[in-house]
């Protein structure tokens, strides 16, 4: 039985590791080449997650052509239109088309009242997280308009783009942003079959979410929490008894958004939430 995208070619944003690496393979898994794009490295001197590595994407790429298919790989910041650029033509001169776009490079952040956040953070937020997704799109999508075959792009937003948490407003303001940039997209896009829609997440277990920062904005009752004591808090967000779903939770939902099983399916805001958003 032949895969559910094969044949087509992905463009995958944030693929050294996390969600991204999990796109990438399950859409490998299911017959698609990859272009996988990454900084492999620091956003700022004092982040306090570590940062994606090259040796990270070096296991994209493995576990990648481990399933037989093709991959070129780059080491870019989506912030720079030019590189990006330069990624997918590369990308598709080598693979020879587009038809997906995984829009899914961003950064966390937390623990400051909005009114009190740094103009920098503010900034840097909204350039990864909103113009990076932008630029992504607008570097990659003229590719899959010249192949005249129709496609697919899926925004990584969060639960955050539908509602709001405390002290997250610049990851907030840039998600709900992302909404806006689907929704936009998916109008005047539609006209080349091409159809665009977001996925929601919740918590997921990956470095931007399991990590000390995130265990004391979650449990500041505690002084030094771990993932038991994350799970406590972080279950009053869901209907469903957890705290995080995993990442292939999440690439299972881009998979259907990226296969013609969704040929129609388009403006769509899909939660991948445990019920957060009904909370």
């Amino acid at each position: 039985m032949a895969g559910r995208v094969e044949g087509k070619v992905a463009f995958v944003t944030g693929a050294a590791r996390g969600q991204g690496r999990s796109h990438a393979v399950r859409l490998a898994q299911e017959g698609a080449d990859i272009i996988a794009l990454d900084i492999c490295g620091p956003i700022r001197d004092n982040a306090l997650i570590e940062p994606a590595t090259p040796e990270d994407m070096a296991e994209t790429v493995e576990v990648v052509k481990g399933l037989n298919r093709r991959i070129v790989t780059v080491q870019a910041d989506v912030r720079d239109f030019d590189a990006v650029k330069a990624a997918v033509d590369d990308g598709v001169a080598q693979l020879g088309r587009l038809d997906i776009i995984v829009a899914n490079a961003g950064i966390g952040t937390g623990g400051t009242p909005l009114h009190q956040t740094d103009e920098f953070d503010w900034q840097e937020m909204q350039d990864i997280n909103l113009s990076g997704v932008w630029k992504t799109v607008k570097a990659a999508v003229p590719h899959i308009i010249e192949g005249g075959q129709g496609g697919s792009i899926i925004l990584t937003s969060s639960v955050g783009g539908l509602k709001a948490y405390p002290n997250t407003g610049p990851y907030i303001a840039a998600k709900h942003g992302v909404v806006g940039l689907m929704r936009s997209f998916a109008v005047e896009l539609g006209e080349h079959f091409i159809r665009v829609n977001t996925v929601h997440p919740t918590n997921v277990n990956t470095p931007m979410f399991m990590n000390e920062g995130a265990m004391k904005m979650f449990r500041p009752d505690l002084e030094n929490p771990g993932p038991d004591d994350l799970k406590v808090a972080a279950q009053f967000m869901h209907v469903l008894p957890i705290g995080w779903v995993e990442p292939e939770d999440i690439s299972n939902a881009v998979l259907f958004l990226a296969s013609d099983e969704s040929r129609y399916v388009t403006g769509l805001t899909l939660t991948v939430d445990a019920g957060s958003t009904l909370k």
